[in-house]
């Protein structure tokens, strides 16, 4: 599950990972837009960390209020962006198996490539105005699609040299975006904007793809990502006139790159309760990335659905994400933080098994792939909000976007991986037996979290406590 978009970072941190996760999402003016992007931001000086509101609450937050009406729009782009580029690939340009693994490889590998580098680098800038130099670069690269296709030249490598440019500045973004919140609000309130920030990215997934369908029907899929390239636009607008706290880091107590970057690895693998959720997200994501690689193939080709129809499932589906995200923290309230995690591990790993269930039942599988993945993403957005404010909570400010680029480039790098071995085996065992392989790998990859010490916790540490406290924050029989 596109941990992610951290996105989903759980599976889609499934890593699903998605603003938790959530995914995100070039030529010489392109390059130039940013830099002109990046000079505006560079006059921008921190803000005093203003009052709380009387309510504590963040509607009263007008700061936090427009990141956040900027990430709505930008999510609700990239969804359309999602569906017109694998139309495009499929039914207007007739790629292959293998041809759509690795569209969809180039599309997360530079978590594998670059995610631990940028890490480092992000610790070393402001991370807002790495997202608004990654937001000009992606707005540039998606305008190319429409040209090329007007032209009458574009070609599958296109999409695929496109794609690669789009992971890059998203890799950029997203482990900044996951990284600013702890500066942008009280630690007490991290939780909270995590919520918010995940339930516009699932409102996105609900108006998004069905809004997409319609729009790729009527405009077509190459000029239909040129909405996701405006909302790009308006994010990183939006990203210009919000005001973080994060302070200037001093050059002088910068360590050599390799040695930032084992630090960050160092944390993410000594601490063994993230050590765990990395596994799970990371091997969901892997099998999880088999499975669905090939679905446009499966759902457009062999059942025959219309563009409109693909965008229904995933609208529908995604009320299971907005749900989630609305009833984690009453989840976590009735179970404890600890449980919900592998609790929400096993819902999500059991019900992938019904992707290649619906491929031996074509009369019900609209109905049937509507009720996985609402399930598929419920199960994920309790996972992500958990998992997620633990690791930005127990993980010290100085090491956030290394903990984040590290963790990205484990359960994010395995996807393009994923994503070519399911090209492999689409063409050789064919698409329903892959998807079998991805469902399988996704129902054992809850073992790492499932038999663990999480059931025995109602509340999981933080930062001044560690690990440590695992054992203290058990519940008394």
């Amino acid at each position: 599950m596109s941990q992610s978009p951290d996105a989903h970072d759980a599976p889609a941190d499934v890593d699903v990972d998605d603003a938790i996760l959530a995914e995100a999402r070039a030529e010489a003016s392109g390059t130039s837009s940013a830099a002109r992007a990046d000079a505006a931001a560079d006059a921008d000086q921190p803000d005093p960390l203003p009052s709380p509101s009387p309510s504590g609450s963040l509607w009263r937050d007008p700061n936090f209020l427009t990141l956040w009406s900027g990430q709505t729009l930008s999510q609700f782009g990239a969804q359309i962006a999602e569906l017109a580029i694998p139309v495009l690939a499929v039914l207007l340009l007739n790629a292959t198996e293998f041809q759509v693994g690795v569209l969809n490889a180039a599309n997360v590998a530079a978590f594998l490539l670059v995610g631990l580098p940028a890490g480092a680098w992000i610790d070393r800038m402001r991370k807002r105005h790495v997202m608004i130099a990654a937001d000009a670069v992606r707005a540039v690269a998606l305008a190319l699609v429409p040209l090329l296709w007007i032209l009458g030249v574009l070609q599958i490598w296109h999409l695929v040299v496109i794609a690669a440019i789009i992971g890059i500045a998203t890799v950029f973004f997203d482990v900044s975006y996951q990284s600013i919140v702890p500066s942008l609000v009280r630690p007490n309130q991290i939780a909270e904007a995590n919520g918010k920030l995940q339930s516009t990215y699932e409102l996105a997934n609900i108006a998004g793809p069905g809004f997409g369908g319609w729009l790729i029907g009527v405009v077509t899929a190459p000029v239909a990502v040129l909405a996701t390239a405006g909302t790009y636009v308006v994010s990183a607008f939006a990203l210009l006139v919000t005001r973080d706290h994060e302070e200037e880091h001093d050059p002088a107590r910068r360590g050599p790159i390799l040695h930032e970057i084992w630090e960050g690895l160092r944390f993410v693998f000594t601490e063994k309760l993230l050590r765990r959720i990395v596994a799970t997200t990371g091997t969901s994501n892997f099998f999880n990335t088999v499975s669905t690689t090939l679905l446009p193939l499966f759902l457009l080709r062999e059942l025959g659905f219309s563009p409109a129809s693909l965008g229904l499932i995933f609208s529908l589906a995604s009320v299971g994400g907005l749900l989630g995200a609305m009833a984690t923290p009453h989840i976590v309230r009735l179970i404890g933080e600890g449980r919900a995690i592998p609790a929400a591990a096993l819902g999500f790993s059991f019900v992938a098994l019904l992707l290649p269930v619906a491929a031996l039942t074509p009369a019900f599988a609209f109905p049937l792939l509507v009720g996985q993945f609402f399930v598929m993403s419920f199960m994920v957005l309790v996972y992500n909000i958990t998992q997620v404010t633990f690791r930005q909570r127990i993980t010290p400010p100085r090491l956030l976007g290394r903990m984040n680029a590290s963790v990205r480039f484990v359960i994010w790098g395995v996807m393009p991986i994923a994503a070519l071995l399911a090209g492999v085996l689409g063409t050789w065992l064919g698409v329903i037996p892959t998807m079998w392989v991805g469902a399988i790998g996704q129902l054992l990859s809850a073992v790492f979290v499932v038999f663990s010490p999480f059931w025995s916790m109602r509340e999981l540490p933080d930062q001044h406590t560690g690990s440590a406290a695992s054992a203290a924050s058990a519940d008394e029989k």
